[in-house]
């Protein structure tokens, strides 16, 4: 019989019997794909991995605990055959053939009468790729194809302008913390799509260098405001440009609820009755200093981390900070937007009870190629910035867990 490609075919298998023979690494990469199509799924199998049997145990598929047997194929439609048994395996085989069951071989492409294909997703697209060529199949080739066609759909390289289906309305993406390959990938799509970025200073700058000419890049700091506030401006632009029908994205720094001001933003645009998305972001309180060899928390060293804003002084009567219960505390405290106030917060620090010798390190422009790392103790740390010239942004981190392990690079 000549060779011919396979048939490429989506399966509708909502409610639809699926007997999976075989529970180790093969089982366990599959069958989260077939729970999530909603079958009805039969694993037979004597023993299953951790993660198998954790699926058995949430109610996600029935398992029976044994090995193949003559008629367990009879009322499937589509079978995933993969048990360590080559004989056990050819015999399932038959019985789909029997059956008119459609099976998947782990063991055995050639006689299986069904492949999977590599497959990956975005924003509610399945990529299924298959290879045309029946006799030099290499699955390493497929997967780097749909590698890269996920990639170009999610980070919008691969969609036409005329072809992008988002409605207009406004994201407030999180950028990260200042490196571009931090943005997550919804993120960057969503900039791809863009026609208006409004992009704050603290934002990944990087990326806007890759936007198309036709995108309006807007600098939140030069937002003319006149007698409005600056926020009240920039809420009035996202609000002006979206009625306008285009897509807008306002890039932060960051997490946009980090104090992002994200919420204030996401309120004016309710009040509006304009639709917005909100993209979480990778938060500099974590990021950099992990970027800088530190870990946030560390077994024996710190159980909690504490983020705290530093804009204003502890002895601002407008402080909302509860300086010396933070004192008290034995983690790990991380204080963003405290440059300048950071001789002052040491001083409150140690004045209710914080060793003057607590490691300090001021980590500046972190995950970018201008991040640096300058070390203190909190007795040192203000004439340290002064003398190190440290300027923001740089993200503080107070604690033990300074001197845990060296500097690092993400």
């Amino acid at each position: 019989m000549a060779e011919h490609p396979a048939y490429p075919v989506g399966l509708r298998l909502t409610g639809r019997r699926v007997v999976v023979l075989g529970a180790g690494q093969v089982a366990q990469r599959r069958l989260p794909a077939l729970i999530a199509a909603g079958a009805d799924i039969l694993l037979v199998s004597p023993e299953a991995t951790p993660s198998v049997e954790a699926m058995a145990d949430a109610g996600e598929l029935a398992w029976e605990r044994r090995p193949y047997a003559d008629g367990d194929l009879a009322d499937a439609w589509y079978a995933l055959i993969a048990t360590s048994d080559a004989q056990a395996n050819a015999q399932a085989s038959a019985e789909g053939e029997r059956h008119r069951v459609w099976c998947v071989r782990s063991d055995d492409a050639d006689a299986a009468t069904a492949w999977t294909p590599a497959t990956g997703h975005s924003e509610g697209v399945t990529v299924a790729v298959l290879t045309t060529d029946v006799k030099g199949r290499d699955p390493r080739h497929t997967a780097a194809i749909r590698d890269a066609v996920v990639e170009g759909l999610r980070d919008g390289t691969l969609v036409a302008p005329h072809h992008r289906t988002r409605a207009p309305g406004v994201a407030l993406v999180g950028g990260g913390p200042g490196d571009p390959d931090l943005i997550t990938v919804r993120g960057r799509r969503l900039l791809a799509e863009a026609d208006v970025v409004i992009a704050d200073r603290l934002g990944p700058r990087d990326l806007l260098a890759e936007l198309p000419p036709h995108v309006e890049v807007i600098d939140a700091a030069k937002i003319p405001y006149g007698r409005y506030m600056a926020q009240e401006a920039i809420n009035n632009a996202l609000i002006e440009h979206a009625k306008l029908g285009k897509r807008v994205v306002r890039l932060k720094g960051g997490d946009p609820y980090v104090y992002g001001r994200g919420m204030e933003e996401v309120q004016a645009l309710a009040e509006a009755g304009i639709a917005c998305t909100v993209v979480p972001g990778v938060s500099s309180s974590i990021s950099v200093p992990g970027a800088a060899g530190i870990p946030v928390t560390h077994r024996g060293v710190a159980h909690e981390f504490t983020v705290v804003s530093g804009h204003v002084a502890p002895d601002d009567e407008r402080s909302l900070v509860d300086w010396p219960s933070l004192a008290k505390l034995t983690g790990t405290l991380v204080v963003l937007m405290g440059v300048d106030k950071i001789g002052r917060i040491a001083e409150t620090l140690v004045a209710h009870g914080k060793s003057a010798d607590t490691p300090v390190a001021l980590i500046q422009e972190g995950t970018t190629a201008a991040q640096r790392r300058v070390d203190a103790t909190l007795a040192t740390v203000a004439e340290t910035v002064r003398t190190q010239d440290v300027k923001p942004p740089a993200v503080i981190v107070i604690g033990a867990v300074v001197n845990v392990g060296p500097e690092a690079s993400v």
